[in-house]
């Protein structure tokens, strides 16, 4: 077996297998005191944020979060249901405008067995596409090539957001 090593996946990889997360890691950065940007907080609406993924899928790929925490769609109230979509629009500008993909995945994982990495507190991922961008490397390997540091993506779609909801 290849190995592609990845030492930024460590801390969360012990926190997982250990069972030390028994705080929510959103509610965590919204009330540690950090900078948006120390937390990849790219947008703040009225009910909702938008942050990136720190084990990214692929470059840009971010979540939308409810501030309040909450399990599951179904217990959101309607303002906080209404400005989900509205930032499911404002998402897809934002990376259009950045990111200029081929597409875009959208999804929400409800649970362990459903692959949610955050029980607890309900969020939408958010995950630009490319024509080829499973490649060898993700498909026989089993690694994912970022090519792009949560730096530069963070710059890259804070001001894309900062555009898209100026309008």
């Amino acid at each position: 077996m290849k190995v592609i090593w990845a030492p930024w996946r460590s801390s969360y990889l012990s926190s997982v297998t250990s069972g030390e997360r028994a705080g929510c890691i959103f509610c965590e950065m919204l009330n540690n005191g950090k900078s948006d940007r120390e937390n990849l907080i790219v947008y703040r609406g009225r009910k909702v944020f938008v942050v990136l993924n720190r084990y990214p899928y692929t470059s840009g790929h971010f979540m939308i979060v409810p501030y309040r925490h909450v399990p599951t769609p179904e217990e959101l109230d309607e303002e906080e249901r209404m400005e989900i979509m509205d930032v499911v629009s404002l998402s897809v500008k934002a990376l259009k405008l950045s990111y200029r993909p081929d597409g875009i995945n959208m999804g929400i994982n409800l649970g362990r067995a459903a692959g949610a990495g955050v029980e607890g507190h309900m969020h939408i991922h958010v995950v630009p596409r490319w024509i080829g961008d499973a490649n060898f490397m993700s498909v026989v390997g089993g690694v994912r090539v970022i090519s792009e540091s949560l730096e530069n993506s963070y710059e890259k779609l804070r001001e894309a957001f900062l555009k898209v909801s100026s309008h």
